[in-house]
């Protein structure tokens, strides 16, 4: 599979040293999901395919990196929360555990979606900003630019 970033760069960039995620957590197909929920439907097929091709491989670094890392991690959350043993599937909850837990985890995970929306945002003005180095790039097919669910209330322009 053919991704804008490596297993290895989203667990460099998306998750911090203390948390020691062996180096198989991530899959490639784990990051394909991420770029084809979130970021090929924002610059458009010819445009991703494009960065896929390793064309303006700064530009990735630089501005799109960091958020499919992030967006990457979304996708890996519900996988994170069970573990499988011999046994079969085990949800981790520990007597000490409480509703308020469940709420901050919910909170982070929101958290880390927000931070790398604003991010492929941020790529995203990049790209408009520099149209002509861009020309596969149609703005009318971006979602983002029509509708946003900032808030939880759904804005459509």
């Amino acid at each position: 599979m053919n991704t804008l970033i490596s297993t290895t760069e989203v667990l460099r960039r998306a998750f911090r040293p203390e948390e020691r995620l062996p180096a198989d957590t991530v899959r490639e197909a784990d990051v394909v999901v991420a770029e084809w929920r979130f970021v090929r439907p924002v610059l458009g097929d010819a445009l991703h395919d494009r960065l896929l091709a390793g064309d303006d491989a700064n530009f990735v670094q630089t501005y799109l990196a960091d958020a499919v890392a992030l967006l990457t991690r979304v996708v890996l959350l519900p996988r994170l929360v069970h573990f499988i043993s011999p046994m079969g599937p085990l949800l981790p909850k520990p007597q000490e555990s409480s509703s308020v837990e469940a709420a901050e985890a919910l909170q982070t995970e929101r958290r880390i979606k927000r931070e790398a929306m604003t991010l492929l945002r941020r790529a995203v003005a990049y790209v408009e900003a520099h149209a002509a180095e861009f020309p596969e790039y149609d703005p009318q097919k971006n979602p983002l630019n029509h509708c946003m669910t900032d808030g939880g209330f759904v804005q459509i322009f």
